[in-house]
């Protein structure tokens, strides 16, 4: 299998960025302190592997969504680039991206006895945003399984990630701080900027390469 670094790093970092495993820690914490460390680890499993399917299924049913609504991928990457420009522009502004969850959303899932699904699983981790990067992620795949498997193996890795996040995420909170978690989303949000403006771009050239044909 021929290994393509650059794609892996571009489906890896944009994914990674819109997760935000290290930004929505402080959630985290808030709507699962009063479970105890058992609960908080299946709550944690649970809405990975969620999240993992419901991604999963957006990227192989999007091509449908596409023919149903009578559109193209490129007009999608130009919709979903302006919505994680809107997300990176809040994540370093340091903001918090409604796009995500509202503070209404946030204490109503402190009520709830089970909130891996949501708003763990949809949207924390499975937002608005990721669901659209690999939605436009998986059309750059062109049909080629090797791709595809760069795709999913990079959506896994940032899984992995979250859950090992999930898991120390009293210990980040208590070593670096709000500042230092806030510092780490802006970084995130600068590279989710790049890979947005990335999409519009290829969207609006590949709309003008089509109309002057």
């Amino acid at each position: 299998m021929h290994i393509d670094f650059e794609f892996f790093a571009l489906c890896f970092s944009s994914l990674f960025a819109l997760v935000n495993p290290v930004g929505i820690v402080p959630i985290f914490i808030s709507i699962t302190e009063e479970y105890s460390t058992k609960e908080k680890n299946k709550i944690i499993l649970n809405s990975i592997v969620f999240a993992f399917f419901v991604l999963l299924s957006f990227s192989l049913i999007g091509d449908l969504i596409f023919s149903f609504y009578g559109t193209t991928i490129h007009a999608f990457k130009i919709a979903g680039g302006i919505i994680l420009f809107k997300i990176s522009l809040d994540m370093v502004e340091s903001k918090r991206s409604r796009t995500k969850t509202t503070p209404s959303e946030e204490k109503e899932a402190e009520d709830k006895k089970e909130v891996a699904y949501t708003p763990l699983g949809i949207p924390l981790i499975a937002g608005p945003g990721s669901i659209a990067s690999i939605m436009i992620l998986y059309s750059e795949t062109n049909g080629d399984i090797n791709y595809k498997i760069h795709l999913f193996t990079a959506l896994v890795c940032v899984l992995l990630i979250t859950l090992f996040t999930f898991r120390i995420s009293k210990y980040l909170l208590k070593t670096f701080g709000k500042s230092g978690l806030r510092i780490m989303q802006r970084i995130m949000g600068l590279i989710l900027m790049v890979i947005s403006i990335e999409f519009i771009f290829q969207g609006t050239e590949n709309i003008i390469t089509k109309w002057t044909i």
